[in-house]
């Protein structure tokens, strides 16, 4: 079938010709096709889906999965666990949903309206249907908004259409605890053609809950832990982490692909990434995931729980490691935006609208110029917020330094004192203004020197291993901390 293809047709002959073929009989052939032998089939499939992409650049992406897919026998074994392990209705409605709406031909609408509206169009939108929740998780980023907020179903509903007509077919829904949000099945449901990632602390994942996911089929979850039992129980509850444990277990039987997010304090790094918690995740059916480093955020914070510099360079080996030797789809939230020339958020890639409304560059970025409730998405993203978010990206050279709140702190100050971005809860703009969270004015210095952050020069020793880690940088951080009489050894 691939060799008869001739010449390569036009781009609008090949995206017409690719939404034919996922939307009908022949995406249901090529996935029982693939089914047969995952990892040789989805190679020849590839071949065939170089030629329809539509232009240049999606074809070289295209041509780098194929050619990564016949040479690891690592990521042939994850394809074969995928493809086995997911219920065709769940392939055919979720593979569809996120492999072509929202990349293939969401990619495409994307640029195309950014173009005509110019401002950046984001590849996927976090949203809080509700801040409600089952848990009490210690210093968890969400907890300190109102937890009555809630997303009327009309504006939930209205957004995902507006996103949609940006070439935005990817929501993450997150919280509070988004399963308490009584109507989400009845959103996912009809928003068929979406693909949503569901950030659940797994703890209301029942039996019915279960079967409802498989129902929708464009449901995957990603479900939080902050690592082994000790660790997740201390910090959510007793008897959580076995309730998780229970969920995967139901979501793995019904063929639900799912994932998990966990939370990186310097306490819990090594424990979280070791090689047998990591294969645990695997052996229970995780398919993705990624790690999230501790941000401060509000009053009464622990600066102690910061990852320190010389963790987040051993990250910097770590996750290609997993990457390259586990069967998983996995991803590191600050030593990989190294890979996406800095942050993401502020409207770039992504952006995150709380349950009360409000707009706000990131997840971990809790201030706002705009309500979602008074302005269209398309209003949102030409806000002063983002505009001001977007002039300073990448906040540092320093690509493994990415962050505006705890690596460039000053940044974020400026964005906030030139937009007048209002903290979008009580202490919000603590992480600016509270002095002791800054350890002297400078939360970076919290970070870097704090009471586990001594041998900054090790730092060098770690990265410079590493080709891709900009070496001359890290020195430059050191002798800037030198110069502020830190005493650096």
């Amino acid at each position: 079938m691939i060799a008869s293809w001739g010449r390569r047709p036009k781009a609008s002959v090949r995206l017409d010709f690719a939404r034919q073929f996922a939307a009908g009989p022949l995406l249901r052939r090529a996935l029982r096709f693939v089914g047969r032998d995952p990892a040789r089939n989805l190679t020849r499939l590839l071949e065939l889906g170089e030629r329809l992409a539509p232009s240049e650049e999606q074809r070289l992406k295209v041509r780098g999965a194929r050619q990564a897919l016949a040479s690891s026998a690592v990521l042939q074994t994850y394809v074969h666990g995928l493809v086995t392990g997911t219920h065709p209705h769940v392939q055919r409605r979720l593979g569809f949903n996120w492999f072509l709406n929202a990349v293939l031909f969401g990619t495409r609408q994307q640029r195309r309206m950014s173009e005509e509206l110019g401002v950046h169009v984001p590849a996927l939108i976090l949203v809080d249907p509700t801040s409600a929740c089952n848990l009490s998780c210690a210093g968890c980023e969400a907890g300190r908004y109102d937890r009555g907020d809630t997303l009327p179903f009309e504006r939930l509903d209205r957004l995902a259409e507006e996103a949609k007509e940006l070439g935005i077919y990817w929501f993450m829904l997150s919280g509070g605890e988004p399963l308490l949000y009584p109507r989400l099945f009845e959103f996912c449901e009809k928003h068929h053609d979406m693909a949503f990632m569901v950030y659940t602390n797994g703890t209301l994942i029942d039996e019915d809950a279960a079967d409802r996911m498989l129902a929708c089929g464009n449901i995957s979850p990603a479900i939080s832990l902050e690592g082994p039992r000790e660790f997740t129980d201390a910090r959510r509850g007793s008897g959580v982490f076995e309730r998780v444990s229970q969920a995967m277990d139901l979501l793995r039987q019904r063929g639900v692909p799912f994932g998990f997010s966990l939370m990186l304090t310097r306490h819990n790094c090594r424990e979280v990434m070791s090689d047998g918690f990591i294969d645990w995740l695997i052996e229970k059916g995780c398919r993705y995931g990624w790690t999230i480093h501790y941000v401060p955020i509000g009053a009464g914070v622990d600066t102690d729980l910061l990852v320190t510099l010389e963790q987040r360079a051993w990250l910097v080996k770590r996750v290609p490691e997993i990457r390259a030797t586990r069967p998983l789809l996995f991803a590191d939230s600050a030593t990989d935006e190294q890979f996406t020339q800095g942050c993401v958020a502020g409207g770039r890639r992504y952006l995150h609208v709380t349950a009360r409304g409000d707009v706000q560059p990131c997840g971990l970025v809790h201030f706002a110029t705009d309500n979602i409730n008074r302005v269209s998405l398309v209003q949102a993203l030409k806000s002063p917020l983002f505009l001001s978010y977007q002039r300073r990206q990448p906040f540092s050279d320093n690509l493994l330094r990415p962050c505006p709140v705890f690596d460039v702190p000053q940044a974020l100050r400026d964005i906030v004192e030139e937009t007048g971005a209002r903290p979008t809860h009580p202490g919000a703009d603590d992480v600016i203004r509270d002095r002791e969270l800054r350890r002297g004015g400078r939360l970076e210095d919290a970070f870097a020197v704090g009471a586990h952050g001594r041998g900054i020069v090790r730092l060098i020793v770690a990265v410079g291993l590493l080709e891709s880690t900009p070496v001359e940088l890290a020195r430059r951080d050191i002798a800037r901390h030198r110069e502020k009489g830190h005493g650096i050894e």
